[in-house]
């Protein structure tokens, strides 16, 4: 769980958060969405999967109106799976790349087709000088003081230049066409690693969640160990204190509290860093032990989550921090969201560390390694809803099924690929990882809280974690019943009031592209009330009232998945010890 929850969004999204929204001071919204939405809703999952141990869409035998909601989990997982591949590949292409005595990046070579506009330093601006005899001349500043001339107003020639690390992405790694418009030839390079990085998932997963577990053990935990590597020899590059400063220090601004827009942030970046709402959690929890302890993970899994983030912000932002400090730049003028920070800042910084290539090779594979864990997740949550579906047919064909839907998923991310695929990749990010997960987390509060039922919903939790005083259950009850869900309302609201076209850096999307990405959402979330509607047409009653609280209720064979825990479902002097855990294991 904690692989999956920590992901790439910690590394590249959350720092470049903090600083834009006041700097130390976003840790207070921060944490205020942790404890009123993030927190409540990483509980209910990991409740609901592990008590039913079923998959996000046959969970909802426990409420058969929203199991609409389930559907609307596994498509949106399916839209990131394809992109997030991609980034992965991205990463793979960087990091087989950095295994050169010189980074390519490291300057503006002309091998790989840097042109007169890229710089690593800041050049003279240029003026369109008349000289004696009126004929012109381009010259630059340092040429104008040397005559002691000045530029006239009107003449200066505003020249933009590219660092290398910049014309390298756009020119080299994705060929980046103009607009996705032009969408050009398959990138044949990206297109190999994205097949080697769905081959990496397909083997990890094809044997099953014990495989990839294990396969976890190591790519959740290699982070930290670069992270802290990279801590320490940050902290010791000259500069990295403005960095710090940048992140929580001079720059914290208690002010932006005020701000709407922090809150909104504050609320997607815990959707984001935790998984929430797409239905992992509830895939991953499905496998636990009945007896398992769902509230400790829930705990253990948020904090830890969240200390990465706070955590990578350090690691990260002392390399901005020195490269600020070579370039003569300010830190903001080198701090960039998403792509740009991950394969623009990051390697101009790294070429600029001693050992250059050792550098990029480790932080590269920790990229590779915090989204291969977090793709494991998000392809399990496929294969487990196909196999709840078709148990009897698909379980006993788990190998050629894995292979089957990472084959099925590779050829739909080719498209991602092309020469215009960063155009894709970000389309289908601001649709689907947004307003889609904020509607699921609403009608998962409403689900399971008002219709399944409040009591009955604490009484199974209490079935395999014990039962518990009054208070140790009144926050929750607060949180699930009122505080989260009308949260999210709010933040709901807000982000489709304050919609703006999305952009790629400047250039922003055509008309029919932003017309794909509504289509795209709405393709995701018109199946729950498809299916609630289906659902009510066929429950039995007399008039509609009747057939809505027919399709209300748990199906016959809702409940725990072995049939000792429904028994100790209904027993009220449940007794977790009497079970040893060889006899579980066997049953």
């Amino acid at each position: 769980m904690i692989g999956y929850a920590v992901g790439l969004g910690n590394v590249w999204r959350f720092p470049y958060l903090a600083y834009r929204n006041g700097g130390g001071a976003f840790l207070i919204p921060y944490i205020v969405m942790l404890a009123f939405a993030g927190l409540p809703l990483f509980f209910l999952e990991c409740s609901i999967g592990q008590f039913a141990s079923l998959g996000p869409v046959a969970v909802w035998k426990a409420v058969p109106l929203f199991q609409g909601v389930g559907i609307t989990m596994v498509l949106l997982s399916t839209f990131v799976t394809i992109y997030y591949n991609c980034i992965i590949g991205y990463s793979l292409y960087y990091l087989f790349v950095s295994f050169q005595s010189i980074l390519p990046w490291a300057d503006c070579f002309s091998w790989w087709g840097a042109d007169e506009t890229c710089s690593r330093t800041v050049k003279d601006p240029l003026c369109n000088l008349t000289l004696s005899g009126g004929h012109f001349e381009i010259v630059n500043e340092t040429w104008l003081h040397a005559n002691n001339e000045t530029c006239p107003n009107g003449s200066e020639i505003n020249v933009v230049h590219f660092g290398p690390s910049e014309q390298y992405w756009d020119k080299v790694t994705l060929q980046r066409t103009s607009s996705i418009d032009e969408t050009g030839g398959i990138v044949w390079y990206l297109a190999l690693c994205l097949l080697l990085a769905w081959v990496i998932v397909g083997m990890a997963l094809s044997g099953g969640i014990r495989s990839s577990g294990k396969v976890v053990y190591f790519t959740a935990i290699f982070p930290y160990a670069v992270l802290t590597i990279l801590l320490v020899r940050g902290a010791t590059l000259e500069g990295a204190y403005k960095g710090i400063q940048f992140y929580i220090g001079t720059q914290s601004n208690i002010t932006k509290l005020g701000d709407a827009e922090v809150w909104k942030d504050a609320a997607t970046q815990i959707f984001f860093s935790l998984s929430l709402a797409w239905g992992g959690l509830t895939v991953l929890s499905s496998y636990n032990k009945f007896h398992n302890n769902c509230y400790l993970d829930s705990i253990i899994v948020c904090v830890v989550n969240c200390a990465t983030s706070v955590f990578a912000g350090f690691a990260i932002f002392t390399i901005l921090g020195h490269m600020a400090h070579v370039q003569d730049k300010l830190v903001s003028e080198v701090a960039k969201s998403g792509f740009g920070l991950a394969f623009i800042a990051y390697p101009e910084a790294l070429a600029q560390l001693p050992v250059a290539p050792f550098w990029s090779i480790l932080f590269f594979f920790m990229l590779v390694t915090l989204g291969l864990d977090s793709q494991f997740a998000s392809v399990e949550i496929v294969i487990t809803t196909l196999l709840d579906q078709f148990p009897n047919y698909l379980r006993a064909k788990r190998f050629c099924l894995t292979y089957g839907v990472c084959l099925i998923l590779f050829l739909m991310g080719l498209i991602c690929v092309t020469q215009a695929g960063i155009y894709w990749i970000n389309l289908i990010d601001h649709f689907s990882a947004g307003w889609g997960v904020l509607v699921v987390a609403i009608m998962e509060f409403t689900g399971l809280s008002w219709i399944y039922g409040m009591n009955k919903f604490i009484k199974d939790i209490e079935v395999m974690i014990g039962e518990k005083k009054w208070l140790f259950w009144l926050w929750w009850r607060m949180c699930w019943i009122f505080i989260s869900p009308v949260l999210l309302v709010v933040v709901l609201i807000w982000s489709l009031v304050t919609f703006a076209v999305p952009t790629y850096g400047p250039i922003p999307y055509p008309g029919w592209a932003i017309a794909l990405g509504w289509c795209m959402i709405t393709f995701c979330i018109i199946w729950i009330p498809i299916v609630a509607i289906v659902k009510i047409v066929q429950a039995g009653g007399s008039n509609l009232w009747q057939k809505v609280v027919a399709a209300s209720k748990p199906t016959p064979d809702w409940g725990p998945f072995l049939e000792q825990h429904r028994q100790e479902r209904y027993n009220t002097n449940h007794d977790t010890s009497r079970t040893s855990v060889s006899e579980m294991e066997k049953l």
